[in-house]
């Protein structure tokens, strides 16, 4: 615990400025969160600040990770399974330099699930981490910090057909991401879209739960979603104890997606 506390409060004066979201677009869009179920919510603090240089925060009840690009929050409860096997298969960093990376991950304990060359031709590697949250690490040695949020990848049979869905429903433009054709981006994260020959289940409840979009004007983008026929499981809400508004809906593969404003202020 103690050393959990001394890697916390190291953190806390990390400067901000290498973990914001990324500016939005036009539409006042960019990339949110990706929300965890884990059983331990202080190992994974500890592992994000440690291992991929993360700033802890929390909000009321709500703790999270931010990092540069997105922010990784903890909901403490014993997943139904790890994120391989839903349609939210994993997400991925960048990293530096992903040998070093990999290295300081063995001394601490921790498994390598497999190193490779990846689709944009780099030195590329899954881990896996408590609770069956998959990762995946991409190096760029142009990076000007050692980690930041890259993507997050899809996996169902309708891939393409899922692909269209985000960018008709977040105004978004197809843009291939190395190898891969069926891939988008929201500022701040490209959004990667696979097939597979197994059944995928829906996220919620999984390791990685959901994902999330921030939003300058939630409220408004809100109704225009409706006015394109999208129901929502979470009608628009403004949640005081978190300082956040709030609304979810699930795409066409089963991803819960949770909408905010507010998560640039954490």
């Amino acid at each position: 615990m103690r050393l959990l506390l001394t890697a916390v409060a190291l953190s806390l004066i990390v400067s901000p400025a290498n973990a914001q979201l990324a500016v939005p677009n036009e539409a006042g869009l960019t990339y949110g969160h990706v929300h965890l179920n884990v059983t331990d919510v202080d190992l994974h603090t500890q592992i994000w600040v440690e291992h991929f240089g993360g700033v802890a925060t929390q909000k009321g009840p709500l703790r999270a990770v931010r990092m540069a690009g997105t922010v990784i929050v903890f909901t403490e409860r014993e997943p139904t399974g790890p994120s391989q096997g839903s349609v939210m298969d994993h997400f991925g960093v960048k990293v530096r330099d992903t040998g070093k990376w990999l290295e300081k991950w063995k001394a601490a304990g921790y498994t390598v699930d497999s190193e490779f060359t990846g689709a944009e031709g780099q030195h590329n590697a899954y881990v896996t981490l408590p609770d069956g949250v998959r990762v995946e690490l991409q190096e760029d040695q142009m990076l000007p910090q050692e980690v930041v949020g890259y993507h997050v990848h899809f996996f169902t049979p309708e891939f393409e057909s899922l692909l269209d869905w985000y960018v008709d429903v977040f105004g978004l433009e197809k843009r291939p991401r190395g190898r891969i054709e069926t891939t988008t981006n929201v500022p701040g994260m490209n959004m990667s879209f696979g097939n597979t020959q197994g059944e995928y289940v829906p996220s919620q409840g999984r390791a990685i739960d959901h994902i999330g979009f921030e939003l300058d004007d939630l409220e408004a983008f809100c109704e225009q979603l409706k006015a394109k026929g999208i129901e929502f499981d979470v009608e628009y809400r403004e949640i005081d104890s978190i300082e956040l508004k709030i609304a979810f809906l699930t795409d066409p593969a089963g991803t819960y997606i949770e909408l905010t404003e507010g998560l640039d202020r954490y």
